[in-house]
């Protein structure tokens, strides 16, 4: 295009030299005709002057037409005049293509050499832009674009990173409770289980790690969607407090570390009550493995908000983890040698907002609290 343009102003620059030529010439001929014609006039006078013997006009004329031959010089105006028009032309017409070519040409090979650069996958080389040049905002757009593209791929190789170690930390840890249950298994069939104490001992941990398995399995499940938001949430009308106990009673079993503290009025909320017994069994199974604690659950109420609240008395979760404990993947610093997969308070949160709720936890020194609060509907 810059090639195109310096011929289109060549050409220009020879069509106003050969025009200003044509019209100079073209006026030095209509001027020589014009003195010709002046000349011819006064010697048909001065011959009429002749043929009447009136010698003393006649030489009068004589002398006055010779001074004017003698004095009569070409035009400078006819001369300079057009080619300071020309000359003006041409400077003016070179200074707008030093001006097309500085601020618009310019600009946009560099944006096309920068295209093609993109265009074979060099999304590292950042793009130096003005905003007071025509592409200023293109070339800013381009650029964030740039950025966004290079940002994208970033969480792209880093989303793979996240599968691979999830697939690797979820295989580690079904293979655990598969081993238990293993060598439990071949202990009944070799006939171990000499008393039926031993045995339902046998069976019941077999069950316990049955429900590891399933519960591992479930994270697998929710973090094998692509996006959290393809999880269903079915919700109807609740009661809170007692579909809670009915879940807890369940959980408690033999165990008895859960307390539950009474409470005399009634909460209706929306749930989805599969989702909402995975996100209190995610809480109680956390504060079992990581607090061994006993645990307290009790119940609040305002005009706005039911509330659960769920405590252990551990040693809580250390101050610096506290940002970032709902994150996916992550896991405390006083997770010790428990096996697990960073997924679980991800999960839980997620499944609360999903539910017009929310979940928070409050250290103190009598271990740690979670609150679980949702928008009542009576």
């Amino acid at each position: 295009m810059r090639n195109r343009l310096f011929k289109l102003t060549f050409i220009f620059t020879i069509v106003i030299i050969l025009l200003t030529m044509l019209f100079i010439y073209q006026n030095s001929v209509v001027s020589q005709d014009d003195t010709d014609s002046e000349t011819i006039v006064a010697l048909n006078e001065i011959g009429q002057l002749a043929d009447e013997n009136n010698y003393t006009l006649m030489n009068e004329k004589i002398a006055a037409l010779q001074d004017e031959l003698r004095t009569d010089k070409p035009s400078k105006g006819g001369f300079y005049l057009p080619v300071f028009f020309a000359g003006f032309s041409i400077i003016f017409m070179f200074t707008v293509l030093g001006y097309v070519y500085i601020a618009i040409l310019k600009p946009f090979e560099k944006m096309k050499k920068y295209a093609d650069k993109i265009a074979v996958g060099d999304f590292d080389l950042p793009l130096d832009y003005e905003r007071s040049n025509y592409f200023g905002e293109f070339t800013w757009a381009f650029d964030s674009m740039r950025r966004e593209i290079t940002k994208a791929r970033a969480c792209e190789k880093e989303a793979v990173e996240n599968n691979k170690t999830v697939i690797a930390t979820l295989s580690h840890d079904i293979k655990t409770p598969v081993a238990s249950i293993r060598a439990y298994s071949e202990g009944l069939e070799a006939g171990l289980d000499s008393s039926p104490e031993k045995r339902s001992k046998y069976l019941k941990v077999i069950m316990k790690k049955c429900d590891e398995v399933s519960a591992l399995t479930n994270d697998l499940f929710i973090h094998s969607l692509s996006d959290l938001d393809k999880l269903k949430i079915y919700p109807e009308e609740t009661e809170l407090c007692s579909f809670t106990k009915s879940i807890l009673d369940e959980l408690s079993a033999d165990k008895n570390d859960i307390a539950v503290v009474s409470s005399d009025f009634t909460a209706v909320i929306s749930l989805d009550k599969n989702r909402y017994t995975q996100l209190v069994e995610n809480i109680i199974n956390n504060a079992r493995k990581y607090a061994k604690t006993k645990i307290e659950v009790s119940f609040a109420l305002n005009e706005k908000y039911a509330e659960i609240r769920l405590r252990d008395f551990g040693s809580g979760i250390p101050d610096e983890d506290m940002p970032f404990i709902f994150e996916k993947f992550y896991r405390g610093k006083n997770c010790g040698n428990e096996q697990g997969s960073g997924l679980g308070l991800y999960i839980v949160r997620y499944i609360a907002r999903q539910m017009h709720g929310d979940v928070t936890l409050l250290n103190s020194s009598s271990g740690l609290e979670v609150t679980i609060k949702f928008l009542r509907t009576s």
